[in-house]
């Protein structure tokens, strides 16, 4: 593929796409931390949009250097990621039932957990790397790097409505937040099975 308007406008479909579980994740993030800050939120976005930029770039790798390797470990992704955003889920679930949060912070995502989410809502961006296996190494970073800014943007975009309706839902938050990190484990487990 050549350089053109064409690469741009792909590249951002990819972002949108691939960004859509770390949306809801970061809808989940705002909901159970209300009050959050807005450098926070940045940091939470840029962890989100970091992990998103760097899955296909080792995909990418993985293609032009150890792809049968990487063929088998695909089958394993739905399994990590439904692990992971399960545990997660299932602990703001516990967390919010057990009303272990004050109204502000208490429930704040810690920065493992945060790291946590990141790898989990983007190990599947890592088959990306098969889709642009034809770039070269810039124009696969370029890729990768206009895909973490629409991850960016879009991350931003769903906590700030988390933190808006976390505030209006006060203590319940947890809970709705715990659940839909649960679904979302889910989805990406069923549709990378099916």
């Amino acid at each position: 593929m050549e350089w053109s308007i064409s690469f741009v406008v792909t590249s951002i479909l990819l972002g949108a796409g691939l960004a859509m579980d770390a949306f809801s994740v970061s809808l989940a993030n705002g909901l159970n931390e209300p009050c959050m800050k807005k450098h926070r939120m940045c940091l939470i976005a840029g962890v989100f949009a970091f992990f998103q930029a760097l899955m296909p770039l080792l995909g990418w790798l993985c293609v032009h250097t150890i792809a049968q390797t990487f063929t088998a470990f695909q089958k394993l992704i739905p399994w990590i990621a439904l692990v992971l955003l399960c545990y997660i889920g299932g602990k703001m679930l516990w967390d919010g039932i057990r009303n272990r949060q004050e109204e502000c912070g208490a429930g704040a995502v810690t920065l493992s957990a945060l790291l946590v989410q990141g790898v989990a809502t983007s190990i599947d961006a890592l088959s990306v790397g098969f889709t642009i296996a034809d770039y070269g190494w810039l124009m696969a970073l370029c890729c990768a790097l206009i895909i973490a800014a629409v991850t960016f943007g879009i991350c931003l975009g769903g906590l700030l409505i988390g933190r808006k309706f976390g505030t209006k839902l006060a203590g319940k938050a947890s809970i709705l937040g715990g659940v839909i990190l649960i679904l979302i484990g889910l989805e990406i487990f069923i549709t990378g099975v099916l």
